[in-house]
């Protein structure tokens, strides 16, 4: 019974309305997670209370509360901080946000109205939902950012992170972006590296992508790639047995050129086959931006 209740995990799913909290609580379902839509907040310990006493027969329980409870949303922290006084199961916050453009345009293919703007346009809520969530996403364990992201891409990401909770392990995402579209919100650390050689200008080079073996090699040959590249891992070695003894379950790691294609995806690339140790760290890389051009 002790055993069990040690591993016990809950996932508070909320953010933004449109950003996919559906998917998640999808996708978690799918990985054998007891999921309870728009739970008011008060009544989490009641609920942690029966993951105990269910004597590892409910380990791993997901919760989606969103303004649709708003008379009971700030009663949230102080039922989470009950929670974590009272009772061994672990819990985290899963904050989903996108831009608010994204948001708009997906309320305009849905139809529908949004909740806190029902006789309004969707970008009046938007702004109020905002503020209402801006202290807890500051609360939140994981933040993703969803607006590049279609919901298969959604739930692999979300997958991979919850797929190996048992394993105690830290999950690094490394992911490749370009500035010009704009910086992901849900980064961590973010380095730049437009200072590299650029294989844009070099014709034969300009058609792929970072993961292409030429331009891989080309990005990698330079004397500031390897001087750069040995600092950065020397930096993220030290940071993340850091992050973890601080109880952070989860880093993003953006990599950024100025369009997200060449420079940012090899080094992305890299750092996936270098940094971390298998038996503690779980490595995953994704590249936002490397074929936005073609589509």
């Amino acid at each position: 019974m002790e055993e069990a209740s040690a591993i016990a995990k809950l996932v508070i799913i909320t953010g933004m309305s449109g950003a996919g909290k559906t998917i998640a609580v999808q996708s978690l379902e799918d990985l054998g997670f007891f999921c309870v839509d728009n739970l008011p907040p008060v009544l989490i310990p009641k609920f942690a209370e029966l993951i105990e006493q269910s004597m590892g027969k409910i380990g791993k329980v997901a919760l989606v509360i969103d303004l649709r409870g708003r008379e009971f949303f700030t009663s949230l922290q102080e039922s989470l901080r009950y929670v974590r006084d009272n009772y061994t199961l672990t819990y985290e916050i899963l904050f989903l946000d996108a831009t608010d453009a994204t948001l708009v345009q997906r309320y305009k293919e849905s139809r529908r109205r949004h909740p806190l703007a029902p006789d309004g346009v969707p970008l009046e809520g938007i702004a109020l939902e905002r503020r209402l969530l801006e202290e807890l996403k500051g609360l939140a364990t994981q933040v993703i950012d969803t607006s590049s992201l279609k919901p298969a891409q959604l739930k692999e990401r979300i997958i991979g992170r919850f797929t190996n909770l048992e394993g105690d392990r830290l999950s690094v995402n490394v992911i490749s972006f370009g500035f010009k579209y704009g910086v992901p919100i849900d980064a961590d650390l973010i380095f730049d590296v437009r200072f590299l050689p650029n294989p844009h200008y070099v014709e034969t080079l300009r058609p792929q992508t970072g993961q292409n073996a030429e331009v891989y090699e080309y990005v990698m040959k330079w004397s500031e790639t390897q001087e750069f590249l040995a600092k950065l891992l020397d930096m993220l070695n030290f940071l993340m047995p850091q992050y973890k003894k601080e109880g952070k379950s989860q880093v993003v790691v953006g990599i950024g050129c100025t369009g997200g294609k060449h420079r940012s995806v090899a080094v992305a690339e890299y750092l996936g086959k270098t940094i971390g140790n298998s038996e503690t760290e779980f490595v995953r890389v994704s590249h936002r931006d490397a074929e936005r051009d073609r589509l």
